[in-house]
């Protein structure tokens, strides 16, 4: 099935809309992220969130973890042994059994590739009768939590080849691939066989649209159903349009900018915070993200357990910015530009259009950064550039959206990203102290106390620079009911969706 010829028609309309579809067209998702292919460590994160695969634990809408493919889960007295029963009577997609023997076969198939599950501290894992037993070299309690991200999404044995690649995509969840044509599109209908509740809307499509303007047509003309992935402009056009209702929610992500704290211009506190200094957060949540404030910490406050109000925040002092650089040896050149040593302080920010929003805010940093001093050349390119210059230390600045929740509790992304650093998190920080502290909450020795002085120590060295808690925002069309936004973006909740017209 193609819906090239719909997406044609969608650049070509000048009308505001089109009546309300047929009650039985597929209900199609619009998102700009592209499907790599039935591998799920590439595009796992899209079979998810369409309802076609599951993972042995879930999350609720404040991130509790409640049982998926596991009915529930054990842990033994020093925390190295544990045990997942396995939901009965479970069939894939392709009518073979969920059992222990299988889930083993996903699980060990995702370990060896990268994620988070790769730096889990596991010895062996084992199938028993109705269960799967996980056992650890130390303890780490966010263990379930790890096993609710889309790594851990449990396929059927025929889904992988003799290398362990994913060639097909037979999962457990409502729907099931009837089309996959990479990277484009995914068509999915109603599996009968589903364990849990049937859907009420028996078709529907992802269509991968690189160009915003393109989702928003889409959205305005009833081509697509859901789009994601909106410009602040869309935003405020499609909320004028009686075709679709825009939503919005606070989400654990947070817009910031990632620092080489290893390169000669960055490799001090003080220089990091003179450029934090320099940012005027509330100018860019209000005026070009339309959101109503900015971050004033890495944490939003919808990550409570890290969230603290006694951090001290962040603030915007052009002025001052200026005096730390003057006091770090830095001096304006003729042209407005700090030097020093005959270097002018110059960087590169690399970010990625994939969200439309980072290009908009890229600007907005390159004129603010240029206030105090500091040059910015904008480098707008393919998101992996940004862990591949990291990885070759070429990376200046990133300006990304980081997830806290796709794991969904947020030790899991902080340990990836700051113990060690990260490809997306820190680059050339080491705080022994925090390591030491974020060490034990992973273990389970940890409290709110420990959480509050590991993002005080973030907050004052600055390793990431944060600038805008995120707000999710959709277009859903009118004639759609339970329409709801997931704030960990694990599900797009399709099978809860009901045509009223």
């Amino acid at each position: 099935m193609t819906r090239i010829p719909a997406l044609a028609a969608a650049l070509m309309l000048s009308v505001p809309a089109l009546a309300a579809a047929e009650p039985g067209r597929p209900l199609t998702v619009a998102a700009q992220f592209e499907i790599k292919g039935a591998e799920p460590s590439t595009s796992g994160y899209i079979f998810t969130r369409m309802g076609i695969t599951e993972t042995l634990v879930d999350a609720d809408a404040e991130g509790n973890l409640v049982p998926g493919l596991a009915t529930g889960w054990q842990v033994s007295e020093g925390g190295l042994n544990w045990r997942f029963t396995l939901r009965p009577g479970v069939s894939f997609h392709d009518g073979s059994p969920m059992d222990a023997e299988a889930v083993l076969k996903a699980l060990t198939i995702a370990r060896a590739k990268p994620g988070p599950l790769a730096s889990l501290p596991i010895s062996g894992m084992t199938a028993e009768d109705g269960a799967l037993v996980i056992t650890l070299t130390e303890p780490r309690a966010a263990l379930p939590a790890y096993l609710a991200e889309f790594h851990s999404q449990i396929m059927a044995p025929a889904a992988y080849d003799a290398d362990g690649q994913g060639i097909a995509v037979i999962g457990t969840g409502p729907y099931r691939v009837t089309n996959l044509t990479p990277p484009l599109s995914l068509d999915a209908s109603a599996f009968e066989g589903y364990w849990g509740a049937q859907p009420h809307i028996a078709e529907v499509a992802y269509d991968a649209v690189s160009r915003v303007e393109t989702r928003a047509l889409m959205a305005q003309s009833g081509d697509a159903d859901f789009v994601f992935g909106l410009d602040p402009a869309s935003v405020a056009r499609l909320g004028m349009s009686d075709a679709v209702e825009v939503r919005s929610v606070a989400i654990p992500r947070t817009l910031l900018l990632k620092v080489n704290a290893g390169h000669p211009f960055l490799d001090t506190p003080e220089a990091r915070r003179a450029l934090s200094l320099a940012i005027d957060r509330d100018g860019i949540a209000k005026a070009v993200l339309r959101y109503p404030e900015g971050a004033d910490q890495l944490f939003p406050p919808s990550v409570s357990a890290w969230h603290s109000d006694s951090v001290a925040p962040l603030a915007y002092d052009p002025e001052a910015a200026k005096a730390l650089l003057e006091g770090l040896g830095w001096r304006a050149g003729s042209d407005g530009i700090l030097a020093k040593n005959g270097a002018r302080f110059a960087l590169t920010l690399t970010t990625y259009p994939d969200r439309p929003e980072l290009p908009l805010v890229s600007a907005v940093l390159e004129q603010q950064f240029r206030q105090i001093g500091v040059a910015l050349t904008i480098n707008s390119t393919n998101s992996s550039e940004i862990p591949a210059g990291h990885q070759d230390g070429s990376l200046d600045l990133g300006l990304i959206a980081r997830n806290f929740s796709l794991i969904p509790d947020p030790i899991g992304t902080v340990m990836s990203d700051f113990v060690p650093t990260g490809d997306w998190g820190a680059m050339n920080w080491d705080n022994p102290e925090f390591v030491e502290l974020v060490s034990g909450i992973a273990r389970g020795d940890g409290d709110d106390a420990d959480r509050t002085h590991a993002a005080e120590i973030l907050q004052a060295e600055l390793p990431v620079i944060p600038i805008a808690w995120y707000q999710q925002t959709l277009a859903a069309a009118t004639d759609l009911s339970g329409v709801t936004i997931d704030p960990y973006e694990r599900s797009f909740g399709l099978q809860d969706l009901e045509r009223t017209e």
